[in-house]
């Protein structure tokens, strides 16, 4: 097998690189300014906004499958055409593609999201989230589309976070759930999609709803810091728009995966 992991430098990126690898699987990464630093991967510079240097890159590595895993929050070029002209690249390539989407794409309610659903997008991200997958489904409808939560593991910007507020330096809303899942997780699972013939949506998500408080003080137990300066708001309170109460239902996956997708408190307790 041979992958082509675009945003291999991310923290997802990275550790779908360093598992592929484990597999005996022939991998290359691309990076646009962070570094890979998984060995084994062939590291390729590629600005994923330009398509003909996406096309020309998919022509040259001429992959089996291709990982979609780039986003710049806040920037709709690299999160919704990158999307576009990764697709359409493995499309002309005949490569499978597994793209990552996110659950930012949900605006939020009481019953939790079933694999299906519509998007609903209350925010800019959100909505470039949205219409990447739009891209990706319309290109190819044989492209399996994941769609996550929060990703956790040691790096990650989520357990920097909640450090951060831990020590006063940042603040996490009491009001958003989420249903955080560890990169291990994640990358197993896109692996297995990778090699099957699933297509359409699919929520890859942890077992548990946790809001980012809470996640606050879970990490806090698991690396023996102090609460006490633990900073906490509501969105209501700061006047932001943002999507509330998200929980996907990975129920489907369950029962398609081999990887178990623990839930946030196991993968805390170590």
């Amino acid at each position: 097998m041979r992958v082509l992991v675009v945003g291999g430098s991310g923290f997802l990126g990275r550790e779908v690189c360093r598992r592929a690898v484990g597999l005996g699987w022939s991998v290359v990464g691309t990076f646009h300014s962070g570094a890979i630093a998984v060995g084994g991967v062939a590291a390729r510079r590629l600005d994923v906004t330009d398509r003909a240097a996406v096309r020309a890159l998919v022509a040259e590595v001429r992959p089996d499958a291709v990982v979609g895993t780039p986003y710049r929050y806040g920037h709709w070029a690299v999160t919704a055409d990158g999307a576009a002209h990764v697709a359409v690249a493995a499309a002309e390539r005949n490569a499978r593609l597994v793209h990552v989407s996110s659950d930012a794409l949900h605006a939020g309610r009481p019953v939790p999201y079933a694999d299906d659903e519509p998007p609903t997008p209350v925010h800019a991200y959100g909505a470039a989230k949205a219409a990447a997958e739009t891209a990706v489904r319309a290109v190819d409808p044989g492209a399996a589309v994941v769609r996550t939560s929060l990703i956790v593991g040691e790096g990650s910007k989520q357990i920097q976070l909640c450090r951060d507020a831990l020590a006063g330096r940042a603040t996490l809303f009491s009001d958003e759930l989420r249903c955080p899942i560890d990169v291990t997780d994640l990358a197993d699972a896109v692996l297995e999609l990778v090699a099957s013939p699933y297509a359409g949506l699919l929520n890859v998500a942890g077992s548990d709803a946790v809001s980012r408080a809470e996640l606050g003080r879970l990490v806090a137990e698991r690396f023996g810091l102090d609460t006490a300066g633990l900073k906490t708001t509501t969105s209501a309170a700061t006047g932001l728009v943002r999507p509330l109460d998200v929980r996907l239902d990975s129920t489907r996956a369950g029962g398609l995966l081999r990887t178990r997708l623990r839930g946030v408190r196991e993968v805390l307790a170590g």
